[in-house]
């Protein structure tokens, strides 16, 4: 029984979701598993993505064995139907870990064809407990697990600096209308608030204030090394009263890498109180939940020194195993467990 993946060609690798999906064929070639497609490209133009990765599902279907486990990273753009036909004809096993649901987020399938595409796997690992519920609830018959937060591999580690009252926000990714124009409000709570990312749409938009510190992009590497600010927001939307639109309420049911971006900077959360990792973030004292942004000058500026550092040390216990690659290990050696009892 080989544990087994599909590499791809990817057009950057810096950007949240090409950065999960390659971190986690680095953590899933560490547990010896087989790259049964071509060699991870990185910045290949659309045409030799288009046709490398097709060849890499040609290798696939010549080199899978009987018994094989195949991790496939969903949504698997063409081919993830295909993908598991062949598995199930040659008598192998697929396990799909979902970073995102297309019938939610970008809302361009049906939540029933979605479920008839999961339900073609032999396991499927949801980003969340929330998500994982959702996909049951939906029709889910494939044997499932959840991952809970992303891991994010990066040799950078945060160095020490000074964190005290006032608290000062910080916000990471790129800065656009259609899924963050709640920023355009952020001066009517007069919080600081360092900005990482491209403007963007933005630019022209929004008005100049003394308390938003307006930072450009940066590496991941220099973010982790020395992100500036004492919370990671993690809030998308239009409103500062609710996580709202598609991109708002998408929070209550994935997991954003942005979580895990902010923890491994050692950043505590500040999140809506309605996202799938709210209860999480609670569990562990590693932030704050919140039902509204406008909640936020109160609650900052209850929070003592003692109370802060206590969330620091909590972050970085968990930040030593999203560095580590530690919840995908586990949530694949979940799910071998689960297929080798059937």
């Amino acid at each position: 029984m080989r544990l087994c993946y599909i590499s791809r060609c990817y057009r950057d690798k810096d950007s949240a979701g090409n950065k999960a999906k390659t971190d986690y064929e680095q953590i899933l070639a560490s547990m010896q598993a087989k790259n049964l497609g071509l060699r991870q490209r990185i910045g290949t133009g659309k045409i030799a993505t288009f046709l490398l990765n097709l060849a890499g599902i040609i290798k696939y279907a010549l080199t899978l064995r009987r018994g094989d486990i195949v991790v496939l990273q969903y949504p698997v753009k063409k081919y993830f139907s295909l993908i598991c036909s062949i598995a199930t004809l040659r008598k192998a096993y697929t396990i799909a870990f979902v970073h995102d649901l297309g019938s939610c987020r970008r809302r361009k399938i049906s939540i029933v064809t979605e479920i008839q595409r999961l339900n073609k796997a032999t396991h499927v690992i949801a980003a969340n407990t929330v998500m994982e519920q959702w996909l049951i609830d939906h029709g889910l018959t494939a044997k499932h697990s959840h991952l809970g937060f992303h891991d994010y591999l990066c040799p950078a580690q945060p160095q020490p600096q000074k964190h005290q009252a006032p608290w000062r926000l910080t916000y990471a990714g790129s800065l656009n209308m259609r899924k963050n124009a709640f920023m355009l409000e952020m001066s009517a709570i007069n919080i600081p608030l360092c900005l990482y990312g491209w403007l963007g749409s933005y630019q022209g938009n929004h008005t100049d204030t003394t308390h938003i510190n307006e930072l450009g992009y940066t590496t991941p590497q220099q973010f982790i090394t020395s992100a500036q600010g004492d919370f990671g927001l993690v809030w998308d939307g239009s409103s500062l009263t609710s996580c709202t639109g598609d991109w708002g309420e998408y929070l209550a049911l994935n997991t954003p890498h942005k979580c895990s971006f902010y923890l491994r900077a050692h950043l505590p959360l500040i999140i809506w109180s309605g996202a799938a990792m709210a209860a999480e973030v609670q569990r562990r004292n590693i932030g704050i939940c919140i039902d509204s942004l406008q909640q936020l000058p109160d609650i900052l500026a209850a929070i003592t020194a003692e109370q802060y550092a206590t969330m620091r040390t909590n972050v970085a216990a968990i930040a030593h195993d999203i560095a580590d690659g530690t919840h995908m290990r586990t949530a694949i050696t979940k799910a071998i467990s689960q297929l080798s009892g059937q």
